[in-house]
């Protein structure tokens, strides 16, 4: 799918009290799900990945969610990791931005998207920890379906030369594609998938209204997600500033997060 582009659009504030009806209504109407990015949206970004640890508050509301609708993870992650951070089993989970797709626990729910792709990030992981050995601050993280490059504690001034080096291995690996996140390159197999179909066959997966699923995300990433949910549904994006989105709605940060999952919580109890 094409990102948002362009100059910044000043979105509302999903915590407008005039807001807040205009996005809760279609959940409370139709058959809900809600669809959450984890680094940036559930927990604030860290200089490390395996420090991204989530809050036992909102731990304790996202159980309270999946009790009233299907609750996924939709992450750039392995879904190992994220059930390990999430500790939830009644919470499905989409990882390596929604390759990966395991359901809650019994829902036998299951999909993988690429998994005959699976030797090539093996080699592609291989080269890139070979091209980067030399630059201090470098992180390589292996996920199932990908390899990132975390340059967020590398001197400014090596970046070229990251992004150099990232380059020539994924010339190297023409079935795999080079995408760019907060502070991190990452190649991936290179077929027709994104955040955004993920959660548009979870959604027919599921049985729900896409009128009436939400989704929140901070990252490049999830624009897939918001692009999805232009025409229908609740597409909020996670930003300090305003910036160029697809999303119909904006919160600061994981904290406004939690409080849009206490507003989730109490309209769909009440309905």
């Amino acid at each position: 799918m094409t990102h948002a582009s362009g100059a910044a659009q000043a979105v509302p504030s999903a915590l407008d009290p005039a807001q807040i009806p205009c996005w809760l209504a279609p959940l409370t109407r139709g058959r809900p799900g809600v669809f959450l990015d984890y680094d940036g949206t559930l927990t604030p970004i860290v200089d490390r990945p395996d420090q991204a640890t989530l809050a036992a508050g909102t731990r304790e509301r996202l159980a309270r969610l999946a009790d009233r609708c299907p609750v996924t993870i939709v992450t750039g992650r392995d879904i190992t990791v994220m059930q390990q951070f999430v500790q939830l089993d009644q919470v499905g989970y989409a990882g390596c931005h929604g390759l990966d797709i395991t359901g809650p626990a019994g829902s036998g729910l299951r999909y993988a998207a690429a998994a005959t792709l699976l030797p090539e990030v093996d080699a592609a992981e291989a080269d890139l920890r070979a091209a980067v050995a030399g630059i201090a601050g470098v992180l390589i993280e292996r996920k199932r379906y990908s390899a990132s490059t975390h340059y967020r504690l590398a001197n400014a001034d090596d970046l070229p030369r990251i992004d150099a080096a990232v380059q020539e291995v994924a010339r190297a690996h023409p079935d795999l594609r080079r995408e760019v996140g907060k502070k991190v390159f990452e190649l991936r197999p290179d077929i027709a998938w994104d955040k955004g179909r993920a959660v548009a066959w979870l959604i027919d997966a599921l049985s729900l209204d896409r009128s009436a699923a939400a989704c929140i995300g901070d990252d490049e990433t999830d624009e897939d997600l918001f692009e999805m949910l232009a025409v229908d549904g609740v597409s909020i994006v996670v930003a300090h500033d305003d910036r160029p989105t697809a999303a119909r709605w904006r919160v600061r940060d994981p904290a406004e997060v939690v409080r849009v999952l206490d507003l989730l919580i109490e309209a769909l109890s009440a309905a």
